[in-house]
């Protein structure tokens, strides 16, 4: 099932963007570009999803409803 994380990126001063979610501790994603931080995110946030549900046996974060706002980034 999809949940919903929020993610923060920051832009560092040498010019890659890190990705940070106070959703899911531990989570820590760097990349070149917005996207690719994001998708380094993704992956990162699912392993340590993984992790948190065969510990504790569950993983308390919103379910993907039918409805949702989603901030689009596009180059213009």
């Amino acid at each position: 099932m999809e949940k919903i994380i929020n993610i923060h990126i920051e832009k560092l001063p040498e010019g890659v963007y890190l990705a940070t979610s106070d959703d899911v501790p531990g989570l820590l994603a760097q990349g070149r570009t917005v996207t690719e931080a994001l998708e380094i995110a993704r992956d990162v946030a699912r392993k340590l999803l993984e992790a948190r549900a065969e510990r504790t046996g569950s993983v308390d974060l919103s379910s993907v409803g039918d409805s949702f706002d989603y901030p689009l980034i596009v180059n213009a």
